[in-house]
């Protein structure tokens, strides 16, 4: 059902629309024209705050990217509490549950988070991550690696870019499972998919 913009933040209402197209279309479905039709506007006012499609599918990826990462947030503090170490374990285990279920559920915002994506500003970031994080997904994930240097669950000198290994490592299972040769896995193999990379990604830390 399209949508008729009114008042307000016109580029808030056409990433909003952008967002709505990319969750049933992904990345394919956010253009400008189906944006301003779905956002109830004319084709050249998208243009006042999108120089192109370009621009537009990096402020939708970001909102996706977003999605993303309040869920991981949400699964974060659902870890009840325990003692410290298994806590933080458990808190890195919650966030690359929630990756893989995001990408399995929300196959758009999967898609197109990615697709579009620009460079994570956590990535460029010299010495100490951010205290918080926001719903970064990147930072969201250094957050809970330094969680267990400063429970003594990982040593220090392990730290420094363990955050792009487990990145790869459930992202790649994700990707395999939502487009790849794994897409069609019976749901018992996917729990043991799910299952080992997590393992070996902690036991690898």
């Amino acid at each position: 059902m399209n949508r008729t913009y009114h008042h307000g933040n016109l580029r808030e209402a056409l990433v909003d629309a952008g967002v709505a197209l990319a969750r049933g279309g992904g990345p394919q479905a956010v253009v400008l024209r189906a944006v301003s039709r779905e956002a109830g506007v004319s084709h050249n006012a998208a243009y006042r705050h999108f120089t192109g499609h370009e621009d537009l599918l990096a402020a939708v990826a970001a909102r996706c990217t977003e999605q993303l990462g309040q869920l991981m947030i949400s699964r974060t503090a659902a870890v009840g509490p325990d003692d410290p170490v298994p806590r933080a374990w458990a808190r890195l285990e919650a966030i690359g549950r929630a990756y893989l279920d995001f990408a399995r559920t929300e196959h758009g915002w999967f898609r197109t988070a990615f697709s579009g994506a620009g460079g994570h500003g956590g990535v460029k970031q010299a010495g100490p991550h951010p205290t918080d994080p926001g719903a970064d997904p990147y930072l969201l994930l250094a957050a809970r690696l330094d969680e267990l240097v400063e429970v003594g669950a990982l040593p220090a000198d392990r730290r420094p870019g363990a955050e792009y290994a487990a990145w790869s490592a459930v992202h790649g299972l994700s990707s395999l499972l939502v487009d790849g040769p794994l897409r069609d896995l019976p749901e018992d193999e996917v729990r043991l998919a799910a299952q080992s990379v997590l393992a070996v990604v902690s036991r690898g830390l």
